[in-house]
């Protein structure tokens, strides 16, 4: 059985930067049995990333979010994941008003950092949440979950204007702030290959090879801790070569590389 104490010990060998910005997609399943469960799981990110930003996913892109189209952040259910729907109802944490991808962060800045997702248009818009990861040397620690799950990669290829990954016309929404009603415009993803996150992992060879990722093991879970600005270079390098090359499945060119 794992503990807050065995967790943070896993922590401290996993290579995050505990005074820097943290993103956290995860799956509670892969940790294994721990004593106290999804509590005890966030209990121990916290204090790890207490000199730091701690931001985990709370999106509300799901057809079974928002309903009539408004977005409620205090009392709208994350979609992507019981670790961040557990931290968004905790005291003293601020939720993003980012219609469809919002996050929830606790720590130094928080309510600055996420502040630029109240104007956004598009799911990752490059000062928003996720494209700031970038501005400050951030990593995204993937707990035993793929990088199918890599929303940054959505921003890398909205970044590059890569065409047709939005849909083309914005769809009306409302964010609910206290008691006022912020009419959106919001674009949503889009691909003719359907779902083009299915292929994101195809890029995690290329990551480890060079140096935008390593592995690490927190509980039972193998898992990924990577470099947002590395990501995003890597990503942008080989979208220059091949626009499209994240619509199919087939491995990264070993030559690309080079």
């Amino acid at each position: 059985m794992h503990t807050r104490q065995s967790l943070l010990n896993d922590l401290e060998r996993s290579g995050i930067v505990r005074s820097g910005t943290l993103m956290v997609h995860a799956s509670m399943k892969a940790i294994g049995h721990v004593e106290g469960g999804a509590d005890t799981v966030l209990d121990a990110l916290c204090e790890y990333m207490q000199p730091g930003l701690l931001l985990l996913a709370c999106h509300t892109w799901d057809k079974h979010n928002n309903p009539g189209g408004v977005f409620d952040p205090r009392k709208e259910p994350s979609c992507v994941g019981i670790l961040g729907e557990r931290l968004r109802q905790r005291p003293q944490v601020c939720r993003s008003l980012h219609p469809t991808h919002s996050v929830v962060a606790v720590g130094q800045g928080a309510a600055s950092y996420i502040a630029n997702d109240a104007h956004a248009s598009t799911p990752c818009p490059r000062d928003g949440s996720m494209g700031k990861l970038v501005d400050v040397g951030g990593q995204i620690l993937f707990l035993g979950c793929p990088l199918t799950k890599n929303t940054f990669i959505h921003g890398v290829e909205e970044w590059n204007n890569i065409p047709k990954r939005l849909t083309a016309e914005p769809e009306a929404m409302t964010v609910k702030v206290d008691d006022a009603l912020i009419p959106r415009k919001m674009h949503r993803h889009e691909a003719a290959c359907g779902d083009i996150s299915l292929n994101y992992d195809k890029l995690e060879p290329a990551f480890i090879e060079l140096g935008a990722a390593h592995y690490c093991d927190i509980g039972d879970a193998r898992s990924v801790v990577a470099s947002a600005s590395r990501m995003m270079e890597v990503t942008s390098r080989f979208l220059a070569i091949n626009p499209d090359f994240l619509a199919d499945k087939l491995p990264v060119p070993g030559i690309w590389y080079r």
